[in-house]
């Protein structure tokens, strides 16, 4: 069984250095299993591009 986390990464990048940062920032406290990207956007931000990448991350639940 298994729970979904919504979660935003961001880089000033790319959009996989954003995906890389969410997946690995939840894998970090939780047995992450697989990743979907839902969403891509980006932002300015003090005249430079943020990269924005929506992501579920399926982690394993606990028993």
């Amino acid at each position: 069984m298994y729970n979904m986390i919504e979660i935003v990464g961001v880089s000033s990048e790319s959009f996989a250095k954003a995906t890389e940062s969410a997946v690995l920032s939840v894998a970090k406290h939780k047995e992450a299993c697989w990743f979907e990207v839902v969403e891509l956007r980006g932002g300015v931000r003090d005249g430079k591009i943020e990269f924005q990448v929506k992501v579920k991350i399926a982690v394993k639940a606990q028993e």
